[in-house]
């Protein structure tokens, strides 16, 4: 009985002052330095921090993923008991998929193409546990109906690229619990997914840890996914756990200046650009071959002494269960903190400026090539996948406009459309007055220095053979901004403009970081001095910090410029922050519109409410409706007829006859005061009846 106690108190894993380096010409270089930290079963630890912070390097490390110049430079990790440094390929080979199991980001890394889903998740069971081939296959099949896969006997049957995102990583997760592993590591398992399926996924994550009472490592940058789905975190930067805690209080009283710094980074749900601000962490992450000798934060830091630069600070004991790696945790508090730059919350733009943007009964759509009979003869009727299907707006001068919704619900080819990198199919779409019918080459100079785009990648979009200046001279060559004396002076003002120096003129791209990719990448957007900006995830792939710092350029550079911006972006608390004005798309149509503090609170139309309840918030408080889409987003060749969101909608059965009226008659648009517009068939009444979505721990 006792040794049965003994063994479910003890951890599943215990990782104590672990280093990892990696073999290079200058030497080892220590990416990853003193860690410490235990799971048990059944409970969820995260890891949060910025990139190159060491995250993923100390999972890796765990089941020796380190390529062949990497290596445990001291420590030790325990699994089960017994120490895992020193096994043999062969025994860790035996442990990883079968006692030890990871989810990695991309689905893709772990299923091979050209295998049928059922023969590789078979091949887990009949290596690891020895099973016969039916007998596998039935389990794989419950284990699918586990992680809720629709029809998981067709599933088995398809390849991976046969299925979606969201399906795909299921699979994953399946494969990892099918031989019931002890240890989960989950490697920014949700990152590439929609919201919607987002959350799906970390539902199922809670589920199957509480089923199979297992010990998860659940890696993220976002600070949201950890609130929702972690007992514990550890809050890593530059090779080290600074900070580690439950997650009830790490989120209520951060300790040290870089898990307060992370978390002023995060726009909050219920918070605009009016109302409340961003702090970016100054500077970046030091590289592991160039850490200071004393605190590794502390070039960063806004409390930083001269005691922290001496030498190296223990991760101590702030309070029970609370450690943090910090000097003074006792004395910073971070509802005490003042910044070291004040920043003034910016003016909220004025909806009923003059429209500079209109756009009338917008059609994009790509036809689609028939393989059939009928088609080589010339007798196959057309089809077309409407991309784009009926969108109408108008955007107000100097006004942001949101726009939000699931992937394939047409929000990136509409901003290509206006942009003109794709050719519409019908409508109207006006600028300032000028009709903006062909693509972007038959449009004259003017129109074209007057409509620019920030892309989501910055890495497409820039030569990496050119040093930044020049690429920032040719717009302003192109639009003659200024004469050519001119030029030098004034891409300097653009690079200081986005808080870049001088120095990065003669830079080639590849000796810039993400976040000043993208700052460059806005320089030249706004180089024309340009009255409407499309913005394409912009900030998608940065991380919080950096995030933080390109939303305060962008607003403060549109508000110096009464530039007006449409801005599309998956996170929708950074929408709510940023945008004056809301558009919620799906399937090819707009379904919700409206200012931006309406769309976040009833009336709203039930794909709003499903968006909203999905958003992951940094505040393990707020409570959220469990409201939960199911399905997948039907195809744009064949969108279902009446209403298109029926086939998925939660609230269908509000109406009589449990929403016939929806399958058969496309919807009115009801006015529901102030601009706000929604797309449905329930009364406004009802919708107004709704719970709020997200019910934040202040009100």
């Amino acid at each position: 009985m006792r040794r049965s106690e003994d063994i479910a108190n003890r951890p599943v894993v215990k990782v104590e002052n672990l280093g990892i380096a990696y073999e290079t010409s200058a030497g080892d270089v220590l990416a990853v330095r003193d860690v410490s930290f235990e799971i048990f079963r059944g409970e969820a630890l995260g890891i949060v921090g910025e990139s190159g912070c060491g995250k993923s390097t100390v999972a890796f490390g765990m089941v020796n993923y380190l390529g062949r110049n990497g290596k445990i430079a001291h420590g030790s990790i325990s699994f089960q008991g017994q120490s895992l440094v020193g096994r043999s390929p062969e025994e860790l080979r035996r442990l990883r998929g079968d006692q030890i199991a990871m989810v990695y980001q991309d689905p893709m890394t772990s299923l091979n193409p050209v295998l049928r889903i059922g023969k590789q998740m078979a091949e887990v069971l009949m290596t690891h546990r020895g099973m016969a081939k039916e007998e596998a296959r039935e389990r794989c099949v419950t284990m699918l109906r586990k992680v809720n896969m629709p029809d998981p006997e067709l599933v088995l049957q398809k390849y991976p690229h046969q299925i979606s995102g969201g399906q795909q990583q299921r699979v994953v997760i399946a494969m990892a619990m099918l031989n019931n592993p002890a240890l989960l590591v989950m490697d920014e398992p949700t990152t590439a997914l929609d919201v919607t399926v987002e959350a799906t996924v970390l539902d199922l994550v809670d589920d199957l840890r509480r089923e199979f009472d297992t010990a998860i490592m659940f890696i993220s940058h976002n600070l949201g996914v950890i609130a929702r789905v972690c007992d514990r975190v550890a809050v890593m930067y530059a090779g080290e756990v600074v900070e580690i805690a439950s997650v009830h209080e790490l989120f209520a009283n951060p300790r040290h200046p870089y898990t307060q710094g992370l978390i002023r980074c995060v726009p909050r749900l219920g918070r605009s650009k009016a109302s409340s601000v961003l702090y970016p962490i100054p500077g970046r992450v030091p590289s592991p071959d160039n850490q200071p000798a004393g605190c590794t934060f502390e070039p960063r830091c806004d409390y930083a002494h001269e005691s922290c630069r001496a030498k190296r600070i223990p991760l101590r004991e702030f309070q029970p269960n609370h450690r943090v790696r910090c000097l003074f945790a006792e004395e910073i508090d971070a509802s005490q903190w003042t910044p070291s730059e004040a920043l003034i919350p910016l003016a909220q733009a004025s909806p009923d400026s003059e429209p500079i943007l209109e756009v009338d009964s917008l059609k994009t759509y790509y036809r689609q090539a028939s393989s059939s009979a009928l088609s080589l003869i010339g007798l196959a009727k057309p089809r077309y996948l409407k991309a784009v299907d009926d969108v109408s707006f108008s955007l107000p001068k100097g006004i942001t406009l949101g726009v939000v919704g699931e992937s394939g619900c047409g929000k990136s080819t509409l901003i290509k459309t206006i942009i003109g990198l794709e050719e519409l199919s019908g409508g109207k779409i006006e600028f300032m007055g000028v009709d903006l019918g062909g693509k972007v080459n038959k449009r004259d100079m003017a129109t074209i220095r007057e409509l620019q785009m920030v892309f989501q990648n910055p890495n497409a979009t820039m030569n990496p053979s050119y040093p930044i200046g020049r690429q920032l001279e040719r717009p302003l060559r192109r639009f003659k901004i200024v004469p050519p004396s001119e030029i030098r002076a004034e891409v300097v003002r653009l690079l200081r403009a986005v808080k870049l120096d001088e120095h990065y003129y003669d830079r080639l791209p590849n000796q810039l970081s993400g976040g000043e990719k993208q700052r460059v990448g806005i320089a030249r957007a706004f180089a024309g001095r340009p009255d409407l900006v499309l913005c394409d995830e912009p900030v998608s792939a940065l991380d919080v910090s950096v995030q933080a710092a390109v939303l305060n350029l962008l607003a403060e550079i549109q508000q110096q410029q009464n530039t007006t911006l449409l801005m599309i972006a998956h996170d929708l608390s950074v929408v709510r922050f940023f945008s004056d004005m809301i558009a919620v798309m799906y399937l090819g149509q707009i379904v919700e519109i409206g200012p931006a503090e309406a769309i976040y609170a009833p009336p709203y139309h039930p794909y709003t409410e499903s968006l909203l309840a999905a958003v992951p918030i940094p505040d393990p408080t707020v409570e959220q409706a469990h409201v939960r889409l199911s399905g997948n987003v039907p195809s744009p060749l064949d969108p279902p007829s009446g209403c298109r969101f029926h086939t998925r909608c939660p609230r269908r059965h509000l109406l009589p006859d449990d929403g016939k009226l929806c399958t058969t008659t496309v919807p009115p648009w009801q006015e529901a005061g102030d601009g706000h517009r929604i797309f449905c068939h329930i009364p406004l009444d009802q919708l107004r009846a709704f719970e709020p979505a997200v019910k934040m721990s202040q009100e």
